[in-house]
């Protein structure tokens, strides 16, 4: 046990107290008949946390601060309820068989000896912390508040599942009498499972004059799969229906709905879209897979210089990130990517989606609904009264929502959205259209990733081939002005003039087409400084020469050509994306 002397040199120690201070505490405390811990508090000389902490160094325990802790519950409940009250004593973190355990008291024997027991017992490693009393009365708090929102959220859980049960049930019956055919459960099952297995992103049922064809998209491109009678469609549409709880008499209007799968093991969620056409119905059925989660910027094949900027570019506060394509062209997955790398605790992210395709932990996720009004516009207005750090809007589709997603990022919010341009150095004019102003836009815009998604070099077949005539004429103009750090950067040691490409021949793995996967080819505007200047002071948009004067620069084209050499994608795939 240390003496009161003791406690207030080490004050001293941690410069909470100054010498000069210990012996007119000790007087007046003992002149009061109060400890000096009590006195210390009562006078407010030093708060309770950091005399706690003191009193820890003295007694060669560790310290915790617990009284803004949110404790897990599998943490918190190692130690039962009672125990914890009985022993002032609270788990407060732990990692398999390792506990942090806090202690208001360092010499209550009686409570270390009752826990390590426990321990002994369960097989657990203990690690020793002090904490204050403030701390152990937040901590307990969680055991109470936690077990009626458990036991209150299982009882609302179990009415809805009752409720939905009932409903599956009505629909099942309604379903068998319209349809009343198993064979179109199969098909509509082995549809579903073969672009999951297949690997396509959507599936489209659409009525033709004579049968009903079924087409997957795969790396994007769409192909037949299945061609089936004509006098199926309707009851393959009937079914999808039901299964995404559709309204099956409305057949005038387009439906959105949802199914989720299990398939193969693993939970795939199906975005289902219906549109009326002449006399019958479309549907189409996005593929989202659950279990995988977004792909990583490594995945989606960004490296190098534009991986750099990106990542310098995140760990902003505030500005605004703007992934810019045409529609298709993976702007929302990398959004997505973007989001993983800076969801972190200490921040809070709100997202606007239309729809939501991926669900992420600790990411507040919303999806629009403008048939009652809640669109970008007005989520980004209620947004901005949720207390967020990060604020991902789907897409700016408007000037109302392309001057509240400003607004957002001038007072200290980092906004990361999208915008249908075809190249990044037009996104500028675009945002000037919307009737945003020029200093509030170069105030704001942090960056500018203009993307599209080539079909990937398949691994398993991929064999190289030596390029000739006008196409290689075409690729060396377009690398002449490739700054020397980003070849050196991307292909180290590279020679232009023996240019080595790839292609895949097809094998089984990649169904014969030489691709599997998709992968990014980008270009991407860091907007500096320099640039600032030039959207403030000139009030237009700025130019391509301003953006290479200004930095390390690549056209989308180049960053193709660029993979193309380094055998992810085919320079016809380049060519192909890079079209318009």
């Amino acid at each position: 046990m240390s003496t009161p002397t003791e406690l207030l040199v080490q004050l001293v120690k941690k410069n909470y107290l100054s010498a000069e201070q210990v012996d007119s505490i000790v007087k007046s405390a003992a002149a009061a008949n109060k400890s000096v811990e009590a006195f210390v508090l009562e006078q407010k000389l030093v708060d309770q946390e950091k005399l706690v902490e003191a009193e820890a160094d003295l007694h060669f325990f560790k310290y915790k601060n617990l009284t803004s802790k949110k404790i897990s519950e599998s943490a918190l409940h190692i130690i039962p309820n009672e125990v914890a009250e009985n022993y002032n004593v609270i788990c407060f973190e732990a990692d398999g068989s390792e506990l942090k355990v806090g202690i208001t008291d360092s010499d209550n024997l009686r409570a270390i000896e009752a826990i390590k027991f426990l321990a002994k017992e369960h097989d657990w490693h203990l690690d020793w912390h002090l904490i204050s009393r403030a701390s152990f009365d937040h901590a307990i708090k969680q055991y109470k508040s936690l077990s009626q929102e458990i036991s209150v959220a299982l009882q609302i859980k179990a009415e809805e599942e009752q409720v939905k049960q009932e409903k599956q049930k009505e629909d099942e019956e309604k379903y068998d009498e319209i349809i009343g055919s198993a064979p179109v459960i199969k098909i509509v099952s082995v549809i579903m499972r073969h672009a999951v297995e297949g690997g396509a992103s959507d599936i489209h049922i659409e009525p033709l004059q004579k049968e009903s064809r079924v087409r997957y998209r795969i790396d994007g491109i769409l192909k037949t799969s299945l061609v089936l009678p004509r006098n199926i469609h309707d009851a393959l549409v009937a079914r999808i229906k039901v299964m995404s709880n559709l309204k099956l008499d409305e057949t005038r209007v387009p439906q959105d709905g949802r199914i989720r799968q299990v398939i193969n093991g693993k939970e795939v969620d199906f975005r289902v879209s219906t549109l009326p056409l002449t006399g019958e119905e479309k549907v189409v059925m996005r593929v989202l897979d659950v279990t995988k989660g977004a792909p990583t910027l490594d995945d989606l094949g960004f490296s190098g210089h534009t991986l750099a900027i990106i990542m310098e570019n995140i760990k902003k506060t505030n500005k605004m990130f703007l992934v810019v394509g045409p529609t298709g062209s993976g702007k929302s997955t990398t959004l997505y990517s973007v989001l993983n790398l800076v969801n972190k605790e200490g921040v809070n992210i709100s997202t606007l989606e239309d729809p939501v395709e991926y669900f992420m932990p600790g990411v507040n996720q919303s999806q629009v609904k403008p048939e009652v009004g809640f669109t970008f516009a007005t989520g980004l207005r209620a947004l901005l009264r949720q207390d967020p750090n990060i604020i991902m809007v789907g897409e700016i589709r408007d000037s109302e929502t392309a001057e509240l997603g400003i607004h957002a990022s001038l007072t200290g919010h980092f906004v990361l959205s999208t915008l249908h341009t075809n190249d990044a150095i037009g996104t500028i004019p675009r945002l000037l259209d919307m009737k945003v102003e020029a200093f509030l836009l170069g105030s704001t815009l942090s960056t500018v990733l203009a993307q599209r998604l080539t079909r990937k070099i398949c691994a398993h077949c991929k064999t190289a081939f030596e390029l000739s005539g006008e196409v290689l004429t075409q690729i060396k103009a377009q690398m002449v002005d490739v700054p020397a750090e980003v070849v050196q950067l991307e292909l180290p040691g590279y020679s232009f003039d023996s240019m080595i490409f790839y292609k895949g021949k097809g094998c089984n793995r990649c169904a014969n087409t030489g691709y599997q996967g998709r992968v990014a080819v980008a270009e991407i505007i860091d907007v500096n400084d320099k640039l600032r200047n030039i959207i403030i002071d000139s009030g237009h948009a700025i130019k391509i020469e301003d953006v290479k004067n200004s930095q390390l620069f690549i056209t989308m084209m180049q960053d193709g050509i660029i993979k193309s050499l380094k055998g992810l994608t085919t320079i016809e795939e380049v060519f192909r994306v890079m079209r318009d």
